[in-house]
């Protein structure tokens, strides 16, 4: 079936008569006795990419795969339904020979390449499945969630809570008024796991300065000058020789895609220690908040904040700090009054214990979600908000949809609604799509990184500063108002991003 008139036949099947679905109440279920798969390409194997790219085989054929790392790149493809999948290293050559033929495109990659990927998949009419956070700058989360609904294609963001039955019951519950009038939301994380702080970059030629240094403190006045030149000679040759070997193993040109070209260095960027830097990643607020804001950002109406500002142990524009805390201030709505909501990150770092006693919680776990409302108290000690208790008020009987249980956990559920809205030609059936959910949730968190641009200054020690500069935001045409009056360079750079020749941002 020519491919315009597959995508039109998946569009318009919706319940039994074509193989794909079977009447299951008052929604289609998915039928294995499809007369047709849907063909997927899955971008990113490694890390979060190895679930997500098995999730997806779960429910479809997978002809493509890609990673810029060969050795991860060939373990997937020796991997059992994924021996017959053709393998790159560039998602735009992927794109370029097989478009036409896929129906679903997994995206898992370092945050800084989740958007240009996903864009180029959808403007070729290719339904998206993208990781968490949704992109690195505002400005790209806005353009997904456009493009999206400019060209009618499914989508969904890889944050699982939202497939959690707790999660739907808690979003009901707090709309149901069960706290009364809201007050304040608070959340806290135990992240970064990975490496964030200034002074963090690394190249030969800084090596070489450091391997000097050490050398000469450690040789002291038995070795002469052309013995310790030796020595870091040596050093500076072994490393040369260690990164050789990784850039046979990674398309490091591929890897930078959209950022701006640095020197690869072994443990600093790939694998997984993306996020703590500025150029690549989102920080723990952009790892974490997409999950734990699942609840929160629908229930309490957090979008389009008016103000962010925040304080820091201290970064330098290239690394994120080791620990933030940033206030999110919401306008009034005709839901709910004005309300503010703090973020804390970094195990330990949580909102005072005045907070969580006056509800009688005295033991609070190291990640979890506060809601407080003039009646009552939401809280979860778990990353997506799957479990929680009211405080102060009983539950209320409540009506939500819940998630489609393929019997192998909320993630695989997850995957699972982007396939059956795919095939219900319905975008809306997936929860996080980007244009209800995942693009205005990323807005609404990237701008608290705005307010941690803005606190570069920490205090001694590696301790908290002071609060930095207060960022004044207009979400509908996102634009910082008090742009003029900072201090702080540079801030607008990470609204909108500038792509390379080679990539495609509008």
């Amino acid at each position: 079936m020519p491919k315009a008139s597959r995508r039109s036949f998946l569009r318009t099947t919706s319940v039994v008569g074509a193989g794909y679905f079977v009447t299951a109440g008052t929604r289609p279920a998915w039928s294995n006795s499809a007369n047709e798969q849907l063909n997927v390409a899955c971008i990113g194997v490694g890390g979060k990419g190895g679930s997500d790219s098995n999730n997806a085989s779960l429910f479809g054929n997978v002809v493509a795969i890609c990673d810029v790392d060969r050795k991860t790149l060939d373990s997937k493809g020796q991997a059992e339904r994924f021996t017959a999948a053709e393998r790159f290293t560039d998602y735009r050559e992927l794109l370029a020979k097989h478009g036409k033929n896929i129906d679903i495109c997994t995206i898992s990659t370092p945050d800084h390449m989740h958007a240009p990927a996903t864009l180029d998949a959808m403007r070729l009419g290719i339904s998206c499945y993208t990781q968490k956070p949704l992109t690195r700058t505002i400005y790209e989360a806005r353009l997904l969630a456009n493009v999206a609904k400019e060209t009618g294609v499914a989508t969904q963001m890889g944050n699982q809570g939202t497939a959690l039955d707790s999660s739907r019951e808690a979003i009901a519950q707090l709309k149901a008024g069960v706290l009364g009038t809201l007050k304040e939301v608070y959340a806290w994380s135990n992240r970064p796991v990975w490496a964030q702080g200034p002074g963090r970059r690394m190249d030969l030629q800084k090596y070489k300065t450091q391997a000097l240094a050490e050398v000469k403190s450690q040789e002291g006045a038995d070795a002469t000058p052309d013995e310790i030149a030796e020595i870091v000679a040596d050093l500076v040759k072994a490393k040369e020789k260690e990164i050789a070997a990784a850039m046979e193993r990674v398309d490091w040109k591929a890897w930078l895609g959209v950022a701006p070209p640095r020197e690869y260095w072994p443990g600093l960027y790939h694998a997984f220690q993306h996020r703590g830097w500025w150029d690549f990643g989102t920080g723990a607020l952009g790892d974490m908040a997409c999950h734990m804001l699942t609840v929160p950002f629908a229930a309490c109406g957090l979008r389009d904040p008016i103000s962010v500002v925040a304080r820091t142990t201290g970064h330098d524009f290239d690394s994120f700090p080791a620990s933030s805390i940033i206030k999110f201030e919401f306008p009034e709505t005709s839901e709910r009054p004005a309300i503010p909501f703090w973020w804390y990150d970094r195990k330990g770092n949580k909102p005072p214990m005045e907070v969580f006693s006056k509800w009688g919680l005295d033991k609070v776990a190291d990640s979890g979600v506060l809601i407080v409302g003039d009646k009552g108290a939401f809280y979860s000690s778990d990353d997506y908000c799957g479990k929680y208790e009211l405080r102060g008020v009983e539950k209320v009987a409540v009506d939500y949809e819940k998630a489609e249980d393929k019997g192998k956990g909320n993630d695989v559920n997850n995957m699972f609604e982007l396939f059956r809205a795919k095939r219900a030609g319905d975008p809306m059936i997936a929860d996080s799509n980007f244009i209800n959910r995942a693009g205005p949730l990323t807005e609404t968190i990237l701008l608290g990184n705005l307010a941690v641009w803005a606190a570069a200054e920490g205090g001694p020690d590696g301790t908290m500063g002071d609060w930095g500069e207060k960022v004044e935001w207009d979400a509908s045409n996102l634009k910082v108002t008090n742009l003029a009056s900072l201090k702080t360079p540079r801030v607008a750079d990470l609204i909108k991003p500038t792509y390379p020749q080679g990539y495609r941002l509008d």
